[in-house]
């Protein structure tokens, strides 16, 4: 006899919000500079549970200063940061625990899974829910009740500002983690998810 395996409630999940600051957009050329997580359990944002981590980049790999102070680092900081090789066990524990939570994933995404084939290391292939194909959902739906809804704003912050949610700084790590735990908890609710499988 067969069973059919049901999507778990969603607020059964933990979801471990990620954002990582980086010194580019391109995986191959650029290399992370900081990692924020903040969890989401049992429908509640844990901010004592939030973990994040400055980056040292490789020897021989310079970061332009204004790249630096666009995501709130001090270059001196980054001297006595860990190494990557260092952080992504941290990542990959939380990752494991639940579903990986990212406001445009792919380009988060995108970095995680080079760091990890640079490491030796096995992607864990979380569950991911992303915030931005949230916004996306949400506007098919109101397209069904109106002909011609206003495009949802995807950049973080505006999102948030249409959720009525209040601003951060932007292009920090921890701070993005925790707007982005936010966003997906309104998000949720205005979408009346109650599964997991709803977010994905």
């Amino acid at each position: 006899m067969f069973f059919l395996r049901t999507s778990p409630d969603w607020e059964t999940v933990t979801y471990w919000a990620l954002d990582l600051e980086t010194s580019g957009l391109d995986p191959k050329r650029h290399v992370i500079l900081s990692a924020g997580m903040v969890p989401v359990r049992g429908g509640v944002v844990r901010w004592g549970e939030r973990w994040e981590s400055l980056v040292r980049p490789a020897d021989g790999v310079t970061v332009p200063e204004d790249g630096l102070r666009a995501h709130h680092i001090l270059p001196g900081e980054l001297e006595h940061a860990p190494m990557l090789g260092a952080v992504l066990p941290e990542i990959d524990r939380r990752a494991r625990e639940g579903a990986l939570l990212v406001h445009f994933g792919q380009l988060d995404l995108g970095f995680l899974r080079a760091a990890y084939a640079a490491h030796g290391l096995t992607w864990p292939k979380p569950r991911v829910v992303d915030t931005v194909e949230l916004l996306q959902k949400l506007h098919h739906r109101r397209h069904q009740l109106t002909p011609h809804p206003t495009p949802p704003r995807t950049a973080l912050p505006e999102a948030r500002e249409d959720f009525g949610l209040p601003p951060y700084a932007n292009h920090h790590a921890l701070t993005d983690a925790l707007a982005t735990a936010e966003l997906f908890l309104a998000l949720r609710a205005r979408l009346q998810a109650r599964r997991l499988a709803d977010l994905c």
